[in-house]
């Protein structure tokens, strides 16, 4: 059952009276959008969650500011369809891309802006060669999302997740929840970015030394079969794989089906982040949910943190296909987005993003974020690995998937990553 959208109308009328009420100055006095009228501006967004809700507000900014906004996504890799276009000669004028993409196309295709006002207001801004390059949209962290009152249906006791940050605990629970009457208290995604982008990814980020250990992958000499990062994460996934509801046909799950029984409680937890409250939010949701570490039997605090920071980044197009008034339109979108209270509105409420921004008020963030604010808050994130090679998800999520459909054992899946690495090249940062 979807939920009403009742913030709609309300973010509408307070969008047009704030930017009607800057339209008549310059974005640098008011931090809010300038008169546009004439200018056209592309959006490049790579976040399908939030895609209808960058197309709602592209609508609503153009009518209150004059300038026009088109906002595009595509499901092919980033680099790839950016390359497309600039082969093209047709740029966005906006792009929001991961850490990584930044990193590899700023020095030919970002403007610096390092002067830009919003910059005193985030640590998470991206620099190169002594120049701000990237903002920040939002923080984004992952762990294992769990269903509160789902669970204290079934135990009549009040769910405490650090109660279950080891992998035994972790099991007691699911055993019980099984016992109770949830005989599948598990969702597990089946997706490549989430398979290979976010949870094999953290058996990096939770090395000790996370380059160290890639340039190990790369060189041929890292025995993953015999880490103990690696084995204690995939203890974890076989025992998620053990209690999910789609064991039996588990790449045929969909996203949006395993979304709502977590979201209405027919499963307590999946592996995932923030995010995914922008499809959580669409069902009967239940009120208490959050995110918690990974459970793991390990001694070194990784199962006592959340993995995440800044995530995704808009650069602003440099090449002589973007026009000054182009460029300037797209910092007074940014500005907009940090300094207006309809940007703040639009990020936090409309978007369920963690704001990256000191000056955002959070008090209305829903119950992922909430948790991912407590956990980042309490400097208790790992840093993520914003460096994976372009065919990572796709080839390491296919190896992945194998795993999951029990066509490959562990020993097979850890020779299938030595290989990926083996024969690919890090990405230079």
């Amino acid at each position: 059952m979807k939920k009403k959208e009742l913030l709609a109308g309300t973010l509408a009328a307070v969008m047009t009276a704030s930017l009607a009420a800057c339209s008549g100055g310059s974005a640098a006095d008011s931090g809010g959008a300038a008169d546009g009228d004439g200018v056209s501006i592309t959006i490049f967004n790579s976040k399908i969650e939030v895609q209808a809700q960058f197309e709602e507000m592209a609508k609503e900014y153009s009518e209150a500011t004059g300038v026009d906004v088109e906002v595009y996504y595509s499901n092919d890799t980033v680099a790839a369809h950016l390359a497309t276009r600039y082969s093209s000669n047709d740029p966005y004028t906006l792009s929001m891309v991961d850490a990584k993409d930044v990193y590899s196309l700023a020095e030919d295709h970002a403007i610096d802006l390092s002067g830009e006002k919003w910059v005193e207001n985030t640590q998470y801004a991206l620099s190169m060669d002594g120049k701000v390059v990237g903002f920040p949209v939002c923080v984004e962290a992952r762990g294992l999302i769990y269903n509160a009152d789902a669970i204290e249906k079934i135990t009549g006791e009040t769910f405490d997740p650090a109660a279950y940050a080891t992998l035994d605990a972790f099991q007691g629970l699911l055993e019980k929840l099984a016992a109770g009457g949830m005989e599948t208290p598990v969702a597990i995604m089946k997706e490549d970015w989430s398979l290979a982008g976010h949870f094999l990814s953290e058996v990096y980020e939770t090395q000790e030394d996370v380059d160290g250990f890639i340039a190990a992958l790369h060189e041929g000499t890292a025995d993953l079969a015999n880490n103990e990062k690696w084995n204690a994460r995939m203890d974890y996934f076989d025992t998620m794989m053990k209690y999910n509801y789609a064991a039996d046909s588990p790449i045929a799950a969909e996203r949006e089906v395993s979304e709502q029984k977590l979201a209405e409680g027919e499963v307590a937890f999946m592996f995932g982040g923030n995010w995914d409250w922008s499809m959580i939010n669409a069902y009967d949701y239940s009120e208490k949910m959050g995110i918690m570490p990974v459970p793991e039997n390990t001694s070194d605090g990784t199962n006592e943190k959340l993995v995440g920071g800044g995530s995704k980044y808009f650069f602003i197009d440099s090449s002589e296909n973007t026009s000054e008034e182009q460029r300037q339109a797209a910092k007074d979108f940014l500005n907009w987005l940090v300094f207006d209270e309809a940007g703040n509105s639009f990020l936090t409420e409309k978007c369920a993003l963690v704001p990256a921004y000191s000056n955002i008020a959070a008090a209305g963030l829903d119950p992922l974020s909430v948790s991912v604010k407590t956990y980042a808050d309490a400097g208790a994130l790992i840093e993520n690995y914003n460096y994976l090679p372009d065919d990572h998800f796709s080839l390491c999520g296919a190896a992945f998937q194998k795993y999951l459909e029990g066509q490959t054992d562990r020993a097979g899946l850890a020779a299938e990553i030595e290989k990926y690495w083996s024969s690919t090249t890090p990405v230079e940062h």
